[in-house]
């Protein structure tokens, strides 16, 4: 059997393990191992597996994982996500559906300090749903602009996805982070057009609500200038020189811990869960990564990324079709697969095609992560959903799915213009 053949074959293997429910690092880990050996025999195949472990531990791009899934955890437990909601419904307020712009909007500033959609989902859902159904919103809107503002978790600088890729792609974290921040910035602002749009045509859905908030917007805005301020100060010291990616992470990490001690929301007790918790994901995402790390060295051996560019070429296939069939394939796979998951897969095999066919290694990061949000929103996985559930376990599953559909419509959009308009993403990332 060729190469290309096996590596079809560990292809085919691989998703039916994750079907199965195997965790994906184990899953990967298997296949690689598996296929390393049916390639190159068993010693060679021990040689990597024993090799990759040793390899990640010493790799300095790892150290930032821990840190800024740790300041993501204090961010959460310090209570900034009450704040971010009750400031961001001050700009909003007044306006016809302003509570889910609100929760839009607050899930955009909290995903700068948490870097999670999962988190973002569940934390803005605890928050903002309940005010939304005492104000008789519609149970669809309420969820779907939970769920569709919890995406914007790994969007929005510090992004877990965009980390990983970048171990994975080999790209600096930098420029991924300034990439992500317009496209950011405008899916915000299209999933709060999808509201302004929603609201218009059933006025029903989203009463305009008018309340006395006890002080001002002014005063509001000012409880939030500490959160802004540690975002400033971790991401503009990037973006200025200051500090590396991994001393940014650092200075984050303590800068939410003193803010919880300022606010007085982290206990001792708190704190040390917020390590827990941070050393169980990390040892999660790390499993998960030495499983693809191994399993990429397997793809790179059997040269079926290689084959692929040829058969592409072959056609005569134009770039932007390439790109289309690929986000086509995304999207299908986002039916079954998770974020992290689909990362870890299909970089290998798909990142040499996207740079034969002449697009950025960035943008396409910017592009993946994209997609990565719609598979978290569209049935039937939908991680944010089940989250948000939940959350809300008086909201039916029929009502979130109907809520998050129109919400679909904007990072589909945001893709036609990062297609059309690359410097989108990249304009930033050529600043730094």
């Amino acid at each position: 059997m060729s190469g290309t053949a096996i590596g079809f074959a560990g292809m085919g293997v691989l998703l039916l393990l994750i079907l199965a429910r195997i965790p994906v690092g184990v899953a990967l880990g298997l296949v690689g191992f598996g296929g390393y050996v049916a390639l190159e025999g068993w010693t060679k195949a021990q040689f990597v597996f024993g090799a990759v472990p040793l390899e990640l531990a010493s790799a300095h791009a790892l150290s930032v994982l821990p840190l800024f899934t740790l300041m993501g955890a204090l961010a959460t437990l310090a209570g900034l996500s009450a704040d971010l909601f009750r400031a961001s419904n001050a700009v909003f307020a007044g306006t016809r559906g302003s509570l889910a712009m609100a929760a839009i909007g607050a899930s955009a500033a909290f995903g700068a300090v948490c870097g999670s959609s999962v988190a973002t989902a569940a934390t803005m859902g605890r928050i903002s749903i309940p005010e939304m159904l005492r104000a008789r919103y519609s149970p669809a809107l309420a969820a779907g602009a939970v769920a569709a503002g919890g995406t914007l978790g790994i969007l929005i600088p510090p992004s877990l996805i965009l980390m990983i890729y970048a171990i994975i792609a080999q790209q600096p974290v930098i420029k991924l982070f300034a990439a992500a921040i317009v496209p950011g910035l405008v899916l915000t602002a299209l999933y709060v057009l999808t509201v302004v749009v929603w609201a218009r045509l059933r006025p029903d859905a989203a009463l305009e609500i008018r309340r006395d908030e006890g002080g001002g917007t002014v005063r509001i805005l000012l409880n939030v200038a500490d959160v802004a301020a540690l975002f400033l100060v971790t991401f503009g010291g990037i973006y200025l020189g200051w500090f590396s990616p991994t001393e940014a992470a650092a200075v984050g990490a303590f800068g939410a811990l003193l803010l919880g001690l300022w606010r007085r929301t982290l206990t001792r007790f708190g704190i040390l869960d917020c390590f827990t918790e941070t050393a169980r994901i990390t040892a999660n995402i790390v499993l998960i990564i030495i499983g693809s790390t191994i399993f990429s060295y397997f793809v790179v051996q059997t040269t079926i990324a290689q084959s692929i560019v040829g058969w592409i070429g072959a056609t005569g296939m134009p770039p932007l079709m390439v790109m289309t069939l690929l986000i086509v394939v995304y999207i299908l796979l986002g039916c079954f697969l998770e974020g992290i998951g689909m990362v870890l897969v299909t970089v290998p095999v798909f990142l040499p095609l996207v740079v034969a066919n002449g697009y950025d290694p960035v943008w396409f990061g910017i592009l993946l992560v994209i997609v990565v949000e719609i598979g978290l929103i569209h049935p039937p996985v939908g991680m944010n959903l089940f989250v948000i559930r939940a959350q809300a376990p008086d909201i039916s599953l029929r009502d979130m799915y109907l809520g998050v559909l129109p919400f679909l419509a904007a990072p589909l959009l945001l893709i036609v213009l990062l297609l059309l308009f690359p410097g989108l993403a990249l304009w930033l990332a050529a600043q730094v």
